[in-house]
């Protein structure tokens, strides 16, 4: 059915799909999330400072 060769190559193959989607869905639940909650904290503190610093021009 297969060659040595061919088992190998396959075993390969499975290795490489598996890696890519445990690391799909480790950056789909993880990273993106954190990335993008991070720069809305960011985003946050920036306004809070401008407002900050409009008020002390006053």
């Amino acid at each position: 059915m297969f060659d040595f060769d061919q088992y190998l190559g396959f075993l390969a193959f499975l290795t490489i799909l598996t890696i890519g989607f445990w690391l799909m869905i480790f950056l789909l639940t993880f990273v993106i999330p954190y990335w993008v909650g991070g720069s809305i904290i960011e985003m946050i503190k920036e306004k809070r400072e401008a407002k900050k610093a409009k008020r002390e021009a006053k």
